[in-house]
């Protein structure tokens, strides 16, 4: 059987996986066992076949004809595919296992199947778009891909603030969907096909023509900045499991997307390269100071996902420079770094997911100012927190500095070429970087510190505790990959090399990037850096030990002996220079303290970052909009006779600007 076969094999399994639940009671939790099952098989299938495809010499590909007037079913696993496919179909496996913990049918009766269904269909759908080849078929799977995102994201649809969060995400996908409609008639009417493969006979004007239309589209989709207005609600309210794979999954549909647009042609200009550097910098620096400014755990996670969807626009740019200045080391530092940050970001995010549904599970809770002290009762969680913030903050010895060293090799790398015009901008975005790393490290800083740092601040604490085996088993999994990636990364360079070459194929690649980034180094420090932190956990271990022994006394603690929740310092407070640093942009709003009195009545000072573009530009919009529209409501009479009346109008106008030559 060929490996295409097996591969969409395993993609129908996990399909059909939620439906068999539907035949047991909705009380019962066999039905969910029985559709992790068989989602966990379509997974394991859908890998084989994408090994068994990296294998082979020439990409396998399978084409059928079908009944639609348009297009055919056209189906391809190249290089590119294989690795998103690695990546979507190993985080949604794990979601499912979690779920039987967190999310289990006995106790959501009304939405548990519903959600295992919608669950399987949206891995299916992102799974197919990756190995599409025909613009039909992709249109296809990308709206069954967003109407099961959103079905399976707002099953707890008796809440108003998810159905606020998902009617936007429906409008931001739609959007989006209908924007990706006119860059495939664009591709149409250039090369007079519907087939998605690389093709010489488009014309550098045309081409630049479908990438901007594609970075719109796509953009929506990838979260990049101000087109990321629907990800934080979608992702805060969103249960644990859908939001991990919304974020480490869904997002790079969007960054797929640009590179497979990318890969159609031959030609590139610099312009594009320079648009993608620009935007990734500004949503990378943007997203992570929003990050800082959120109490809801989940939205922190979420803005933090459109800063590293950032990095990677930002690795990408590189490497399109790289391409239209035929200069192919940029290309290959530049993809390399982008598509491995591809999959650190789409495992350390679900790990932080994962971590953040434990803490919602246990609490029931997303206000971090409502949390404290967590690490005396869930200290693997706390661990394993911390495990997912240091590889978010890429410091080494985990995944995310691996990835982000590639990127910046390539943009060290553009600094040294000449040839390149756009020095300057790229050494800015070094600088943007490095700055987008330090405040990723403040951010995750104080998330750690609030939530398991300190005194507990409220009762939702009281009763914390660790999840069950089915929550623990798949975020210990997540974060020994990414210990793994971190410590040995030259184990994903070939894939990452047959990854690079499939998205420039015109370009000729003289080395590798185990040849242009000598890795032995990098493993030897990080190696280093295990055994310190080995050292120094065994010595905090051993004097901890030795405070607790009989006999010993604590110093004098300058009457700290008994700390209060009162005097920790807060969420909005341990952010709030940074807050105020980037408020020409974050707009933050505080609730102004007065005293009035010599013994003033008790007060509170809370302090809120709302979206920017979302609710100071498009609600406020809409929202007078929706005063003005009832005036042109005469429109709308419901009467037949006036509707036909507006379509004869319009086709007669039409017809006479089609005579007079301004339309064809």
């Amino acid at each position: 059987m060929s490996s295409v076969c097996i591969v969409l094999a395993g993609i129908s399994l996990i399909a059909l996986s939620g439906f068999p639940a539907a035949f047991f009671p909705s009380r019962s939790n066999t039905g969910q066992r029985c559709t992790v099952v068989l989602f966990s098989a379509g997974s394991l299938i859908g890998i084989a076949g994408t090994v068994m495809s990296l294998l082979q010499d020439s990409p396998p590909a399978l084409t059928l004809r079908w009944s639609i007037p348009w297009g055919q079913f056209s189906v391809s696993v190249d290089a590119l595919s294989a690795f998103f496919l690695l990546l979507i179909f190993t985080v949604p496996m794990l979601g499912a296992i979690y779920g039987l913990g967190y999310w289990k049918q006995s106790e959501h009766r009304d939405s548990g199947q519903r959600l295992g269904i919608f669950f399987g269909l949206l891995t299916a759908a992102m799974a197919m778009i990756v190995i599409s080849r025909d613009s039909v078929l992709f249109l296809i799977v990308w709206e069954t891909m967003a109407l099961s995102a959103f079905f399976a994201a707002s099953v707890e649809d008796d809440k108003i603030e998810v159905r606020k969060a998902m009617w936007i995400y429906l409008v931001c996908t739609h959007i989006g969907t209908l924007i990706l409609y006119i860059m495939f008639v664009l591709w149409h009417g250039a090369t007079g096909s519907f087939a998605l493969f690389p093709t010489v006979i488009v014309t550098a004007h045309t081409a630049s023509a479908i990438f901007l239309v594609s970075l719109f589209g796509f953009g929506f989709k990838a979260g990049l900045m101000p087109f990321h207005v629907w990800l934080p609600g979608a992702h805060a309210n969103a249960p644990c499991h859908v939001s991990a794979v919304m974020s480490g999954v869904i997002l790079k549909m969007g960054v797929y997307g640009i590179l497979r647009t990318v890969s159609l042609f031959s030609v590139c200009e610099p312009w594009w390269g320079t648009a993608l550097i620009i935007a990734g910098s500004i949503t990378a620096l943007l997203g992570i100071a929003f990050a800082m400014g959120q109490s809801d755990l989940k939205r922190v996670l979420a803005y933090s996902s459109i800063e590293n969807v950032g990095i990677i626009t930002t690795g990408i740019g590189i490497a399109l420079l790289g391409k239209a200045y035929h200069i192919p080391v940029l290309t290959l530092l530049g993809l390399g770094g982008a598509l491995f940050h591809v999959w650190n970001h789409g495992l350390f995010k679900s790990l932080m997911f994962l971590n953040a549904g434990a803490i919602i599970h246990a609490t029931d809770t997303r206000d971090i100012e409502n949390l404290g002290g967590l690490a005396k009762k869930m200290p693997l969680t706390a661990f394993l927190f911390i495990l997912g913030a240091m590889a978010i903050s890429a410091l080494p010895p985990l995944n995310g500095f691996a990835g982000e060293w590639l990127i910046y090799m390539g943009i060290f790398n553009t600094l040294s070429v000449s040839s390149v015009s756009n020095l300057p901008l790229a050494a800015l975005s070094a600088v943007v970087l490095a700055m987008v790393g330090a405040l990723a490290v403040a951010v995750f800083v104080r998330l750690y510190s609030v939530i398991f740092s300190g005194e507990r601040r409220t009762e939702a604490g009281s009763h914390a505790h660790e999840g069950s085996l089915a929550m623990k088993i798949p975020v210990i999994i997540t974060a020994l990959i990414c210990v793994t990636l971190g410590v040995e990364p030259a184990l994903v360079a070939p894939i990452l090399d047959r990854a690079v070459r499939a998205c420039a194929p015109s370009l000729a690649f003289a080395g590798t990037i185990g040849d242009t980034v000598p890795q032995l180094w990098v493993i030897w420090m990080n190696a280093a850096l295990v055994a310190l932190i080995a050292i120094g956990g065994l010595w905090y271990f051993f004097s901890l030990r030795k405070k607790t022994s009989p006999g010993a006394h604590p110093t004098w603690d300058c009457a700290y002996a008994r700390p209060k929740a009162k005097m920790q310092y807060t969420g909005a407070s341990f952010g709030q220079s940074v807050i105020t640093l980037f408020s020409f942009a974050l707009f933050p709003s505080a609730e102004k303290v007065k005293i009035t009195a010599p013994f003033p009545a008790k007060v509170s000072f809370r302090l809120s970052v709302p979206d920017t573009v979302l609710d100071r530009i498009i609600l406020p919009f809409f929202s007078k909009a929706h005063k003005i529209l009832p005036k042109v409501y005469i429109l709308q009479q419901g009467q037949t006779y006036l509707y036909v009346l507006y379509v004869a109008v319009i086709t007669a106008v039409l017809f006479l600007l089609s005579m007079s030559g301004v339309v064809q």
